[in-house]
């Protein structure tokens, strides 16, 4: 098979973007929820939610540390595989990155110490500030990248000079007609993947015995946050759905599976679709339903991909099937954070600790990194969704991709894949092997953080 350099690029991009948005994903929500902790200590005086402040502290910095890492090394591809698109676009791309890192990475270098180390070194209401101040440099940062994405998808305010893109309207560039749905779908895709982490890693110490005041605290908020965002994010999809009908008709009719402009389209549960054939295999449906939903109308009329395929047969919509399936893993996935994180709550409220049935952390335990899926699957629909563009009108993907032989790029696809691999099976592992140090009460929570950094500059660790 003949390697080519666009696919092998587009993966590589894909590797590394994987890899890297389950991190934020987690340190976003993750900070908001530490400075929740620390305040409800400050309130009550409680010792559980400091106990849960140190546990869920080293998840932070172990999350931030290797968002940071695959940040950087993504980064690089801009210049080596995707040269283009800085020509192109760079007077606008340049800048929003600029400003991330001033008002957000800063901020967290910053004060990220203080946060983690400072507990007991500095005034409480330090901490707490430092906290604070590193939760909102996590969401700065989102906001930043939510930002430079969203107007990839939807570019306004610029011009077009020799070729060249050059900004007229800053103000619309940064709120450009995507970016306030954006934002607010993948913040709240943040707030449930850390909800459901805290829930699984509190579940599973529960089932390891750990019974204490902190896990029972700590269940509780997941599965309460949970409960309450999910809904929210239905709603938040929903319009989001609708923005991108409005401005990106051909994303939605890959994400339906919709052949025909028509009216009366039906939801399609389950089916194959068929580019080459322009219609769908084994379609399981509810009728009308697509029509409903985003027309508010059972006659309502949905975009037809056919509609999006030029008269010399150049197709200019996404490809039809990635999209399709992987809209509907959001989607389905979404469902079951709504069933579990509800039924958890109502068994919660119903039995109490002291007689909760054993399924209710095991469901919890599996649901674990359900955050990690639901967020690739929304990614991927997004990102493919855009194809054949890399900015909406602007730049397509082909066209900004790098003159690199195949063969290298290959071969670097190949290490990022082994070494991302091995790094989020240690990552799954460390965060196990923390939760069974608390459950076992080897070692108080401070310890288990400090024991490793002790042995490395040689200071034997306290018994």
């Amino acid at each position: 098979m003949e390697l080519d350099t666009l696919i092998l690029s587009r993966l590589q991009f894909a590797a590394n973007i994987s890899f890297h948005i389950i991190f934020p994903t987690i340190t976003i929500a993750l900070g908001w929820i530490l400075l929740f902790f620390k305040l409800r200590f400050q309130a009550t005086g409680d010792e559980k939610w400091m106990d849960a402040y140190r546990f869920y502290v080293k998840v932070f910095a172990l999350s931030f540390a290797m968002g940071v890492v695959s940040g950087i090394t993504m980064s690089f591809q801009f210049g080596t595989n995707w040269p283009g698109f800085m020509e192109k676009v760079g007077n606008i791309a340049g800048p929003l990155l600029a400003y991330e890192v001033m008002t957000a990475f800063f901020l967290e270098a910053v004060f990220l110490g203080i946060m983690l180390f400072g507990a007991r070194r500095v005034p409480p209401w330090l901490h707490t500030l430092a906290t604070f101040l590193v939760a909102f440099g996590t969401t700065m940062s989102a906001f930043w990248i939510l930002v430079l994405n969203s107007w990839m998808q939807t570019p306004v305010g610029f011009e077009l000079r020799d070729g060249v893109v050059h900004a007229t309207d800053w103000f619309a560039i940064v709120f450009n007609p995507s970016m306030p749905y954006r934002l607010v779908h993948m913040l709240l895709a943040s707030g449930l993947t850390a909800s459901f982490l805290i829930a699984g890693l509190s579940g599973l110490r529960w089932l390891l015995g750990d019974r204490g005041a902190d896990v029972r605290a700590t269940m509780k908020t997941g599965v309460m946050i949970a409960a309450l965002l999910i809904p929210l994010q239905i709603f938040a999809g929903d319009l989001h759905g609708l923005n991108t009908l409005e401005h990106q008709p051909q994303k939605v009719a890959a994400m339906e599976g919709n052949w025909e402009t028509r009216g009366n389209v039906p939801l399609l549960l389950f089916a194959i679709p068929d580019e080459s054939q322009r219609k769908n295999h084994f379609e399981l449906k509810i009728p009308s339903l697509a029509s409903i939903i985003l027309k508010h109308d059972p006659a309502g009329v949905v975009p037809g991909l056919n509609d999006f395929v030029a008269e010399d047969g150049t197709v200019m919509h996404p490809p039809v099937f990635k999209v399709f399936w992987s809209f509907r893993v959001m989607v389905g996935i979404g469902m079951l954070m709504l069933a579990v994180s509800w039924v958890a709550a109502f068994a919660l409220w119903r039995q109490g600790f002291d007689r909760l049935t054993p399924w209710v952390p095991r469901a919890l335990v599996v649901m674990t990194f359900s955050g990690w899926f639901a967020t690739l699957a929304g990614w991927y629909t997004t990102e493919i969704g855009r194809q054949p563009w890399l900015v909406s009108g602007v730049l397509r993907t082909a066209e900004a991709v790098g003159l690199v032989a195949p063969v290298m790029v290959f071969s670097t696809l190949v290490m990022y894949l082994t070494i991302y691999g091995l790094l989020t099976l240690s990552y799954m592992f460390v965060l196990t092997y923390l939760a069974k140090k608390a459950a076992s009460g080897e070692m108080a929570p401070d310890d288990v953080a400090r024991a490793p950094i002790q042995r490395a500059i040689g200071v034997q660790p306290a018994e």
